[in-house]
C-alpha cells in the first residue's frame, strides 16, 4: 500500500484503507496476545487512533502492515501492564479459542495452544511469520531488533513447538 500525501488524498481515507486491509489481521493478533476478543477490539480501535494522530510522520521505510503491527504489538503491551489485566484469570484453553469456518482439527488446536504457552519473545515471531506472514526484515522492523535476533528466536520456537507437540516437553 503506497500512502500518498496530497490534497485527493486526505487522512482519514487513508485511514479507511489501512483498516480495510488490516483491520481483521490486527484483530487475530491482538486476540492471541491479549487472550480477550473484547480488549483485541479495543485494542486494534487504538492503534487505528495512534496510527491517524501519527500517520503525517509515518515516512514509508516500513509497509503499513509493519507499522500497524508495531503499533498495535505496543498498544497490546500497555494493555497487559495495567492493574486490572493482571489481576484477570487470562489461562487459554481450547473452549476459549474463537470458532474457525469448520471444525478445528485437533492437531490445529494442539499446534495453537502451544504456540500460545510459548515464552513472549518466541510467541510473538512465530504469530508475525505465520499468522501475519510477515518476513524476518519485517518482523525486525515491527520489533525493533535485528534480523539474526528474528532468526534465533524463530529456530528456539520451532524447536519448542516441535518438542511440545511431541510431547517431551511443554513450551
Amino acid at each position: 500500500m503506497n500512502i500518498v500525501k496530497g490534497p485527493d488524498n486526505d487522512k482519514e481515507a487513508v485511514i479507511r484503507q489501512m483498516i480495510a486491509e488490516h483491520q481483521t489481521a490486527l484483530t487475530r493478533l491482538c486476540y492471541l496476545y491479549l487472550h480477550d476478543v473484547q480488549l483485541a477490539e479495543d485494542a486494534v480501535q487504538e492503534t487505528f487512533l495512534k496510527a491517524y494522530s501519527t500517520l503525517e510522520r509515518f515516512r514509508g521505510e516500513a509497509s503499513a502492515k509493519t507499522w500497524l503491527t508495531r503499533i498495535a504489538m505496543r498498544t497490546c503491551c500497555d494493555m497487559r501492564r495495567t492493574f486490572w489485566y493482571r489481576r484477570m484469570d487470562r489461562r487459554v484453553t481450547p473452549e476459549m479459542l474463537p470458532d474457525c469456518a469448520g471444525e478445528a482439527a485437533e492437531e490445529e488446536s494442539a499446534l495453537t495452544l502451544a504456540v500460545m504457552n510459548l515464552p513472549h519473545r518466541e510467541r510473538e515471531v512465530i504469530l508475525l511469520y505465520y499468522y501475519q506472514d510477515m518476513n524476518v526484515s519485517e518482523i525486525a522492523k515491527a520489533l525493533g531488533v535485528t534480523q539474526p535476533t528474528v532468526s534465533y528466536r524463530l529456530k528456539h520456537a520451532r524447536e519448542k513447538l516441535r518438542n511440545a507437540l511431541a510431547g517431551r516437553e511443554e513450551p
